[in-house]
């Protein structure tokens, strides 16, 4: 655990300038727009370590795959969003000579991402040669135009001479990524245009061996200053620059701003459609203030936060903490674009490849269905739809029917390259028929689940009914070789979650079946034989579990393992993943996040609280949640079963995974996808919020440090207000009609 921001409500704000957490302060001020996104590495030249990095939505390079040891199924490539040009590029030179952070003596040091606004501001004070030039950085990148950046630096002379300041704006397509197994670079340039006071690149991904898309870049910069704009020559073929200069007066001030315009051939046809594009939205924003687009961009984040904030009056640290999670979820995904979901990075780092996994599915879904349209959730829904012929292609690669939704894709083709993982975990199949039940039970929306959502639900259960097989000795359907959530077991046989979620979508999709209309169901064409061999898989389905105990047992042979708690291992050795070698991890009891407890936790519903006590107190001693997924699983069931302290301990870990670097990774990228967490355990843990036969029910407890918390949920066209102080709870309806609740087993009736 490491702290290196101050706590303020909405603010991600530090005074230290500290080289060695140069990258996790870039991690922690990541800017999004679901569009595109970027780390919060420095505008100007930095001689110290740094990740620069820039991502765009959909843009992304199919990197080959390098095992040392190929096997039949193998995806061939690994996908990877890649670093984009570097439009942010701004160096500033006093007396001619550039600073440079890692260098530079410096005072007065600001970072400030300001999460109401979605703004990034950095200020300091450089001296050289005796002169001291306070800077102020703002960057956004605008919600209002998906398209845009923005950036304005301010320089005041502060010294009591004349100085000489130069800004030089520049565009460089000479990046590469860190995350790469083979040439680092990937962009090829078509094109450079270098004005004056402004200029483009058009850039297009190198090519590859495997026929996916190449993809084309245009991105312009328009330059506005009071400084004179010099004549300078190219620097290269892949880099543009403008260059600004005057002299400053003691106290004077000068001001640079910066527009950017990106586009990507993922909405053109073509270049030159692309072009014309870019120069007419350049000229559109270049033609508006920097502070009117500014102020359209902050509009629509005030619009956010008011459908969705949670307010915690109390506990400033936790209320830092959801507040970052919900700021960077949004900046990662907003339902823009159904072709767009949300990796498990977003737009923060490199590492996971930037792709969609089912994270999206189990921990994001119920998120997106609580604060936002619905139309934002069946977006997610559509992404896998449309991605049915790539599913197809990775079950055939397992020589199997039906179609098995990808662990790591862009395209819907599987693109992880690892064995345990690309061919064992299937349970996201699962997870996915999961997610198209979740909506259909929050909206109670059907039209999804019976076009094209019955559609995915058969093809996946095609894939179980053959993925499975039938024990004779046991008289049982069983599945082998598995690998679940918690991915420091692989290769088990009988995985309780597999083997549930499996048994669960046979039978889910045999009720939807019933409900859909004739055309449709001719169109799935799933005949008698199926359906009779689908019921005897769910009647004969086997899962695993422990009586004596009171427990379901994670996959056969765990409770062979030595069990200890984790609090037997020495403190030096956490987390393991650190300091343990993998074999070590496998043979050992430890659980890298819920297995068993996520799929108590998804049919929270289904188990008596006997069964939900004993599994929670088995499991969680023995998990490390060195998994960012993990924390608010346990937060839930722990509220369920009023163990309210460690609800609490957990939300904290969820809510503040990233902002105090729990499980020191987060120089990486923040945890995304795990951003959900703080919302569920608030509102599903602390609120008990539950669908319960097309009923909304909530069963509140107030956290002993808190002195209260709200928050706003939509549900079937209402906006209801949820507020928890030490006087009970105040249900309120904001607007949609009037509607009736349960309140810890008390109907009561809203009206707006």
């Amino acid at each position: 655990m490491k702290r290196t921001f101050e706590v303020t409500p909405w603010n991600i704000v530090t005074h230290q300038l500290d080289p060695e957490d140069k990258r996790l302060q870039e991690s922690m001020t990541s800017l999004g727009n679901e569009y595109m996104g970027m780390r919060g590495f420095f505008e100007e030249d930095y001689s110290g370590d740094t990740l620069k990095g820039i991502y765009l939505g959909g843009v992304w390079f199919p990197d080959k795959t390098r095992v040392g040891w190929w096997k039949n199924g193998y995806p061939k490539y690994f996908g990877k969003v890649i670093n984009a040009i570097n439009f942010i590029k701004l160096n500033v030179l006093i007396d001619g000579e550039p600073i440079d952070l890692a260098k530079d003596k410096v005072s007065d040091f600001e970072l400030n991402l300001d999460m109401k606004q979605s703004k990034l501001t950095r200020s300091f004070t450089v001296t050289k040669n005796g002169h001291a030039i306070a800077l102020n950085f703002e960057r956004f990148i605008s919600v209002a135009n998906k398209e845009l950046v923005g950036i304005r630096v301010t320089a005041a002379n502060k010294s009591s001479d004349a100085v000489k300041i130069t800004f030089k704006s520049a565009m460089d397509a000479d990046v590469q990524n860190e995350d790469a197994n083979y040439d680092e670079r990937f962009w090829d340039v078509l094109k450079t245009e270098q004005n004056t006071t402004d200029g483009a690149i058009v850039a297009i991904t190198k090519e590859n061996p495997f026929g996916t898309p190449r993809f084309t870049v245009g991105v312009k910069m328009t330059n506005e200053t009071g400084l004179a704009a010099e004549k300078v020559d190219q620097p290269n073929d892949k880099e543009i620059v403008n260059q600004f200069s005057g002299e400053l007066k003691p106290n004077q001030s000068t001001t640079i701003i910066k527009r950017i315009t990106i586009v990507t051939s993922r909405d053109y046809d073509t270049q030159a459609q692309l072009e014309a594009a870019m120069n007419d939205l350049s000229a559109k924003v270049t033609a508006t203030s920097y502070d009117d687009l500014f102020a359209a961009h902050a509009k629509i984040w005030a619009d956010r936060w008011e459908k969705s904030d949670v307010e915690i009056d109390g506990d400033t640290e936790s209320q830092q903490g959801i507040r970052f999670n919900l700021f960077q979820l949004f900046s990662t995904y907003y339902g823009e674009d159904s072709r767009l979901n949300i990796g498990p990075k977003g737009f923060t780092g490199e590492k996971y490849g930037g792709a969609t996994y089912w994270d999206t599915e189990a921990f994001a879904v119920p998120v997106y269905l609580g604060i936002t349209d619905p139309k934002v959730t069946r977006s997610l829904l559509m992404y896998r739809y449309q991605q049915l012929d790539g599913a197809y292609v990775n079950a055939k690669e397992q020589g199997l029917k039906g179609a098995l939704f990808p662990m790591v894709t862009f395209n819907g083709i599987e693109c992880h390259n690892e064995w345990e993982i690309t061919f064992e975990e299937i349970h996201r199949n699962g997870d996915i028929a999961f997610a198209i039940y979740n909506y259909t039970r929050y909206t109670g929306d059907k039209s999804y689940v019976l076009n094209e959502g019955s559609k995915v639900l058969t093809e996946i259960s095609r894939f179980w009914a053959d993925r499975v097989h039938f024990s004779e000795r046991n008289q049982k359907y069983m599945i082998h070789g598995v690998t679940g959530p918690d991915e420091y077991e692989n290769n088990v046989d009988n995985n309780w979650y597999t083997n549930y979620l499996a048994k669960w979508t046979l039978k889910y999709t045999l009720e939807i079946l019933q409900e859909v209309s004739p055309e449709v169901a001719k169109k799935l064409a799933v005949t008698g034989d199926e359906k009779k061999h689908w019921q005897d898989i769910v009647d004969r389905f086997y899962l695993p579990e422990d009586k004596k105990l009171g427990i379901f047992v994670q996959h056969d042979g765990f409770l062979d393992k030595d069990i200890k708690p984790v609090s037997s291992i020495p403190a030096d050795q956490l987390p393991i993943n650190q300091h343990w070698s993998w074999d070590k991890i496998l043979r050992s009891p430890y659980i890298k996040q819920g297995d068993v407890l996520q799929g108590v936790w998804d049919f929270i519903d289904d188990f008596t609280p006997e069964q939900k006590k004993a599994n929670f107190d088995f499991y969680e001693p023995l998990t490390v949640h060195e998994s960012s997924l993990s924390a608010a699983i346990h937060s839930i069931l722990a509220s369920d079963l009023h163990y309210e302290d460690k609800a609490v301990e957990m939300y904290e870990r969820t809510a503040r995974l990233d902002l105090d670097n729990y499980n020191n990774d987060t120089v990486d990228g923040l945890h995304i996808t795990s951003m959900t967490g703080g919302w569920l355990a608030i509102v599903q843990g602390f609120a008990g919020m539950r669908v319960r036969n097309d009923q909304l029910h909530f069963a509140p407890f107030l956290p002993k440090k808190w002195n209260s918390y709200q928050f706003r949920i939509q549900f079937r066209g209402r906006s209801i207000q949820v507020r928890v102080d030490q006087n009970g709870t105040k249900l309120t309806l904001l607007s949609g009609d009037p509607i009736t609740l349960d309140l810890a087993g008390k109907q009561v009736e809203l009206k707006a």
